[in-house]
């Protein structure tokens, strides 16, 4: 009896922890910038802007003169926009002009992150976009793991409004974050204890946005089987590729054919690519 008492005791430890840690695993944000587009040769702006929440919100506006196509690009849960270089100079070469920005409680962003938080951030930045006289039909969402929820959620609320992007690209995100949890921690009650949802599953349910949906079968964070089954249960127009490498870097050791997937992919949205 003593025994039961203690698993059971140790097992309500382990869930009210895993109940109160999820702020950090969900948010690694970083507030020092250590480079700037600039540094590899990218003309860029500095982007100041409001979410409907009253924070204040950096980015960065990189324009691309050639440009048919606009990118809102919706970063990880880690780092800061300072950490995307190498994407932005991939971005920069298949002839998109780049919106980046950083979500509350990133780099120079105000506020602190959360779910809500990071939905009004984005909003914000396609507003911004917007103002600057953009066609609606011209921009693609990207989102990259957790910016993949932030990218869906966008999308949603778009559509909710009679909005039509030109396409999402999902690289190496997710279903939901319970459905994260319940894969990482299958014998814990996650889906009542998560705090987040970042549903994209839901999100994305009833669009008929063209999409590009990539990720690796070695990613070491986002299990390829989550989004595997976020490709399969999308009902619009949808390309799957499949990088290869781990979770971080997938992109990056793709090398070519990554580029190359984008670019099939543009082009199929008429945008200027190389």
């Amino acid at each position: 009896m003593k025994l039961l008492l203690g698993m059971c005791a140790g097992y309500a430890l382990l869930a009210a922890w895993i109940y109160f840690s999820q702020r950090g695993m969900v948010y690694c944000p970083r507030r020092e910038l250590v480079a700037t587009p600039g540094e590899i040769g990218l003309e860029y702006e500095d982007v100041r802007l409001r979410n409907r929440l009253g924070t204040d919100i950096h980015g960065w506006w990189l324009p691309c003169g050639r440009a048919r196509l606009t990118l809102l690009f919706c970063h990880g849960n880690g780092g800061n926009i300072s950490h995307r270089l190498e994407s932005l100079r991939i971005f920069h070469d298949l002839g998109l002009s780049v919106l980046l920005f950083d979500y509350s409680g990133y780099g120079q962003s105000g506020g602190e992150p959360s779910e809500a938080g990071t939905y009004a951030d984005a909003r914000a930045c396609w507003d911004r976009l917007m103002d600057r006289g953009t066609d609606p039909g011209s921009v693609v969402l990207f989102g990259r793991s957790l910016g993949g929820g932030v990218a869906a959620r966008l999308a949603r609320e778009l559509a909710d409004e009679g909005i039509a992007p030109a396409g999402i690209i999902l690289e190496s995100t997710f279903t939901s974050v319970p459905d994260m949890g319940a894969y990482m921690y299958p014998w814990l009650p996650v889906r009542r204890l998560s705090r987040f949802r970042y549903d994209s599953a839901a999100a994305l349910a009833g669009l008929d946005l063209p999409g590009l949906f990539l990720h690796s079968p070695d990613d070491d964070v986002v299990p390829y089987a989550l989004g595997k089954r976020l490709y399969e249960g999308y009902a619009g127009q949808k390309t799957f590729f499949e990088l290869t490498g781990d979770h971080n870097k997938g992109f990056l050791d793709t090398g070519e054919p990554y580029a190359n997937a984008l670019a099939r992919f543009l082009s199929g949205l008429g945008g200027q690519c190389r």
